[in-house]
């Protein structure tokens, strides 16, 4: 390691990260790696700002990196949480279909999780009484595999477990054949080592850019806007309860969640936000909002998805037509039973047609390894996606 502080670095400190870190260290138990965080602490971003749902399998792409990663990974997961005292319970899930126009999207998904290895069961509208009173559906699918955890308490016992330097926002990425990489952070600092890797989120694809490579993509975020339901009408809920969602997007739709802190939140919607981190309508930048809408891609996916975008917003603005819509899963709601939440924002994969990225999207390059796309269920697929990140690190000439 002559001439570099560490082996590795890692930039970004949510749990995509911290998993890979750890991953590294597991793999070359003698390998130094350093973890990069812009923020105070790990996890304030995507992985802490999210339902908490530990997804099984269902939704994705047989064959997929979201398919086989998200089935092994819920199990892992589920394991780690278990073996390091995390809180997390194994409460199963609803995905219900409301009206007829749903039925083929509900029996699809059921062949989709079969075929994934995910176990569902097909539940008429009595049996999905016995499991949501309140809930109406005239069929759904029952899937007992689907889990809830305290993400952010995963990152943090993971940062436990590797080197991580806070408020190291990187600003420079200087990488020569032969002489590894060197990072510059904002305050200055100069940090130098073998090989890097990039699992920042929000800004993977500007990250990509500083390190000479580019892309093929944009990260254009999305705002999940979420509800709770007030404190005596959280007994509506019992678990965790879902719409069919559009194959057309990889958003899985507004649905219901009991959490394990014993509130019940709903959403999230979701939005353009107008910044990367852009948690509500007020936070406005300037030149991250330039930069998108100069990506054709955008305005491709724009006139693509208008009338899909035009109902989110919508529903973003109006409390009143957001509990319109959650009412075609929970009738016996009303406006007034529907409190803020904190939202989080998606870092969405664009590609220069417009279409949306529907798989992790994982890419090297001399000395690095880019991951440009790993939204929901990332946080759940963490640990194999951690591992498949050093398996393509440790094999290539910087630290084969």
């Amino acid at each position: 390691m002559a001439g570099y502080g560490c082996d590795v670095l890692v930039i970004g400190g949510g749990i995509v990260g911290l998993a890979t870190a750890h991953a590294l260290r597991e793999a070359r138990p003698g390998l130094a790696v350093t973890v990069l965080e812009k923020e105070a602490a790990p996890a304030l971003h995507q992985t802490g700002r999210n339902s908490g749902v530990i997804h099984s399998g269902v939704y994705y792409r047989p064959g997929s990196r979201k398919a086989r990663f998200a089935v092994r990974g819920s199990a892992e997961l589920v394991t780690f949480c278990a073996e390091h005292g995390i809180p997390h319970a194994i409460p199963g899930k609803l995905i219900v279909a409301t009206g007829p126009d749903e039925l083929p999207r509900l029996h699809e998904l059921a062949q989709r999780a079969r075929r994934n290895g995910v176990p569902v069961r097909e539940l008429g509208p009595a049996q999905i009484a016995e499991h949501e009173p309140a809930v109406a559906g005239i069929a759904a699918l029952r899937v007992e595999s689907t889990g809830q955890c305290d993400f952010a308490a995963v990152a943090r016992q993971l940062a436990r477990l590797v080197d991580v330097r806070t408020g190291a926002e990187v600003v420079a990425v200087d990488r020569r054949v032969g002489r590894g990489v060197a990072v510059r952070t904002r305050r200055g600092e100069v940090h130098r080592a073998r090989a890097l890797v990039n699992c920042a989120g929000l800004h993977s694809d500007r990250i990509a850019r500083l390190a000479g490579d580019e892309p093929g993509l944009r990260i254009v975020p999305f705002r999940g806007e979420f509800y709770r339901l007030r404190a005596e009408r959280a007994s509506l809920v019992r678990g965790l309860v879902y719409p069919v969602p559009d194959p057309a997007f990889p958003f899985l739709g507004v649905h219901l969640t009991a959490g394990l802190d014993g509130e019940v939140h709903i959403g999230p919607n979701a939005v353009p936000a107008l910044a990367r981190e852009g948690y509500d309508w007020r936070t406005v930048r300037a030149r991250e909002l330039a930069d998108e809408l100069a990506y054709p891609g955008v305005w491709r996916m724009a006139r693509r998805h208008w009338r899909y975008g035009a109902g989110e917003l919508c529903r973003s603005l109006s409390r009143r037509a957001f509990t319109a819509a959650v009412r075609r899963l929970l009738p016996g709601i009303a406006e007034r039973d529907l409190l803020p939440s904190p939202a989080g924002v998606r870092a969405q994969a664009v590609l220069p047609d417009g279409s949306l990225a529907d798989d992790f999207e994982i890419a090297e390059a001399p000395h690095t390894v880019h991951v440009l796309n790993a939204p929901s269920p990332a946080a759940t697929a963490c640990l194999p996606i951690g591992r498949e990140v050093a398996t393509r690190l440790l094999r290539g000439p910087g630290l084969a």
